[in-house]
């Protein structure tokens, strides 16, 4: 059985799944970050990265985190 991969961002809309575009996709991801984080305050999200990136992808991921929504709540999972 061939694992079939995704080519392209998917989107939902009335519960279902269609392909977007990148900008798109990326466009609804930040207006919901932004949704949450108005409604929430920016302690309300949080970011995951992994041990095993280079520092260099988890340096930019906790700028981004700290600097685009305002959270310090960033994991990298680094004491396993």
């Amino acid at each position: 059985m061939k694992l079939k991969r995704l080519t392209q961002p998917l989107v939902r809309d009335a519960g279902k799944l269609r392909p977007a575009t990148w900008e798109e996709a990326l466009t609804r991801a930040a207006a919901g970050i932004a949704r949450e984080v108005q409604a929430h305050g920016p302690r309300a999200f949080g970011i995951f990265s992994c041990s095993k990136a280079t520092n260099e992808v988890n340096y930019v991921a906790q700028k981004v985190i700290r600097g685009a929504v305002g959270s310090n709540n960033i994991d990298s999972c680094n004491r396993t």
